[in-house]
């Protein structure tokens, strides 16, 4: 267990980059992700959660630039949610862009109010964001409510203290709110 401080940024970026699996604090629970671009690291995170390999995953986008290239958002005022605790459901330009990170036509984006986002910013790639607990049970919002196993199966944790634990609100493509 390590909290940001015992990193150093460059070296968190690096790990970003090359597909380390992390255990990290967002604005809501904590959450198991890595460089979505990298399709073995996604696969590792489906396996560590036990979560059925069809479900998809969302991503923390490196920012708001990135979602307007990748994802159309005619129906949603995107400044009005991001940065913050909500989950966008966007239609993807192009349908096989992320296809193992979501293989429908819809991504879900987050850009979480905290630290760990500008991490992900400064390394310029998408990021996947789920929380860290086998499929199915309740998200973690301590580091100690983190399961040993999934610590053990990741290769950096970043402890952030006690979260809201509150999941993200998921803000459908056609700008309706689905409270979790």
């Amino acid at each position: 267990m390590a909290d940001y401080y015992e990193y150093p940024e460059e070296e968190l970026i690096k790990a970003i980059k090359s597909g380390e699996v992390f255990v990290y604090p967002t604005d809501t629970v904590y959450g198991l992700g890595c460089n979505a671009l990298n399709i073995n690291s996604v696969s590792r995170i489906k396996l560590i959660k036990s979560r059925e390999k069809e479900k998809p995953l969302s991503v923390i986008a490196p920012s708001k630039s990135w979602i307007k290239e990748n994802l159309i958002i005619d129906k949603i005022d995107i400044d009005k949610y991001l940065p913050g605790p909500y989950t966008l459901v966007l239609w993807k330009k192009d349908k096989n862009f992320l296809l193992h990170v979501s293989a429908s036509d819809t991504l879900g984006i987050r850009i979480p109010n905290n630290d760990f986002t500008k991490l992900v910013e400064k390394a310029g790639v998408p990021f996947i964001t789920t929380s860290v607990n086998l499929s199915g049970e309740k998200p973690a919002a301590s580091f100690f409510e983190i399961k040993t196993e999934i610590i053990n199966s990741v290769d950096i944790t970043l402890d952030g203290g006690t979260l809201p634990g509150t999941p993200s609100a998921i803000i459908m493509p056609d700008g309706k709110e689905l409270k979790r």
